[in-house]
């Protein structure tokens, strides 16, 4: 009995030690001393590592204490963590944690990266489908009715006979999308609730016209089509929680309407876009950006454009070369809208090259100044071997190279046939020039015209013998190298 008796009070404070670890809205507040403890008490774990200081952190904090509130409330077995990365280096440290707010999933002990989306909706989605059935299973109205009211998007599949072929697509579709919710029924009081029929699938939406019945061909392609395109709005809003789905979504055509909240645009504007956005739905995503936003200068700055040209539109079309189209005149009217976006869909319209003004003093300095009137005459002079810097104002591996690409300048000024050049390629784009990270060299040989990339240190010694061989010393290999995940990169990585 004493044994009995001692291991009940070691059992008892074992359970009492694990239970002590702190919450802050529902939220579990882990350490290195109590990390251990709640990976043993509880098999699935959302942790989240952050920094005091991060904007982005701070952004999240409300989403996931909604998140994790929603899910106790639930009585899921999903718990949400959070770790102070600047007080608990060493646990950061362990999980690969490079940024700020990581979150990483942990399933009766296997950690798995989490790529969902930043909004409560979106987390609770993500845990669900990693720990429960890609659907779940609908018996009642009222179930179904919590379901949908519960959430912004619901996709219901709607199917008498479970174990049919229509239905195991649909099973397959929901286990490989994590951030919306999926139901299935068989149930007959909700096929008459919703008046749905056998072999359907209604996607439920807080949006737009509230709900949309797929009735395509039962493949998973066209399921998964029709879901990416009906659970978004008809008009997006570009924020930090919808970025994702925008730029990293099947539909790879934008028109992006710049407007500015504070002026009213969003008012003056929008409705008159609902037309066009109708006709070309599925093909085209119609976004808008407010102006506005300081975090929104940078997409500005990409499409040569400053707060003063808000409200404004232009059309992007994200492939390698994130080709860029601008309208004949500024209007928005609808009248304007439709043809802009309806001769792009017809291929009539030309690519939109940025180009700055040509400096009176472009060739002043050692180091030449390229935009994109001069490119041609200057970089392709079959005279010279010309050396092109394509950089960013904004990118610190350009800053950290300026002093020495201007000794380099300085060093070969005085031979004829050398020219040293550079191009700021924010505000000037090249149709036969694709650049890809900052900043990108290239030497331009003599005769040939020859584009052959640097890719040695960015040191003066490394880049005059770079110049000095005619490419041969420091030059790229032929295969496409990854790139360097230190470097600056343009605007698509930003988007």
């Amino acid at each position: 009995m004493k044994l009995a008796g001692f291991l009940f009070v070691i059992c008892c404070l074992a359970l009492s030690s694990a239970e002590e670890i702190e919450k802050e809205e529902e939220v579990l507040v882990l350490t290195t001393k109590n990390f251990d403890d709640a990976v043993k008490q509880f098999d699935y774990i959302l942790l989240e590592f952050y920094a005091p200081w991060c904007g982005h952190c701070k952004a999240l904090a409300p989403e996931y204490a909604k998140a994790a509130q929603a899910l106790a409330k639930d009585g899921s077995e999903v718990k949400l963590a959070k770790i102070d990365a600047t007080k608990e280096p060493s646990l950061a440290e362990k999980h690969g944690v490079r940024g700020y707010p990581t979150l990483k999933f942990m399933k009766k002990g296997n950690l798995i990266d989490y790529n969902g989306g930043r909004q409560a909706d979106d987390i609770i989605n993500w845990v669900t489908k990693k720990t429960g059935p890609p659907a779940k299973e609908l018996t009642s109205v009222d179930d179904a009715k919590s379901l949908i009211d519960a959430h912004n998007v619901v996709i219901v599949g709607f199917f008498k006979d479970a174990s049919s072929d229509a239905a195991k697509v649909f099973i397959d579709v929901a286990g490989g999308i994590d951030d919306h919710v999926f139901a299935i029924t068989s149930d007959d009081k909700i096929f008459e609730e919703y008046k749905a029929e056998d072999g359907k699938i209604i996607l439920f939406k807080k949006f737009d016209e509230g709900k949309t019945v797929f009735d395509g061909e039962f493949v998973a392609d066209k399921v998964k089509e029709f879901i990416t395109v009906e659970s978004l709005p008809l008009i997006v809003d570009f924020n930090q929680d919808t970025a994702q789905k925008i730029f990293g979504g099947e539909i790879k055509s934008h028109l992006l309407l710049f407007l500015s909240k504070k002026e009213g645009h969003y008012e003056k504007y929008v409705e008159g876009v609902k037309e066009t956005a109708k006709k070309y739905k599925g093909q085209i995503l119609f976004v808008t950006i407010d102006g506005d936003e300081t975090d929104h200068e940078r997409i500005l700055e990409f499409f040569g454009m400053k707060k003063d040209n808000v409200p404004a539109m232009r059309i992007i079309k994200l492939e390698q070369d994130m080709s860029k189209y601008k309208p004949e005149n500024d209007e928005l009217d609808a009248e304007s809208i439709m043809k802009f976006v309806t001769d792009f869909a017809e291929g009539k319209l030309k690519r939109h090259l940025l180009t700055q003004d040509l400096p009176e003093d472009w060739d002043k300095e050692s180091v030449k100044i390229l935009v994109g009137t001069n490119f041609a005459d200057v970089a392709l002079d079959k005279t010279k071997n010309v050396l092109v810097e394509f950089y960013a104002p904004w990118c610190g591996h350009c800053k950290q190279l300026e002093p020495i690409y201007k000794e380099l300048g300085d060093k070969f000024a005085s031979m004829d046939d050398v020219v040293i050049a550079k191009m700021d390629s924010t505000a000037n784009e090249l149709e036969e020039v694709k650049v890809n990270s900052f900043p990108t060299i290239y030497l331009y040989k003599k005769e040939t015209n020859e584009a052959i990339e640097y890719s040695g240190e960015r040191t003066l010694e490394g880049l005059s013998k770079f110049v000095e061989s005619g490419g041969e010393v420091g030059k790229a290999p032929e295969e496409a190298q990854e790139e360097d995940e230190d470097d600056d990169v343009p605007i698509k990585e930003e988007l």
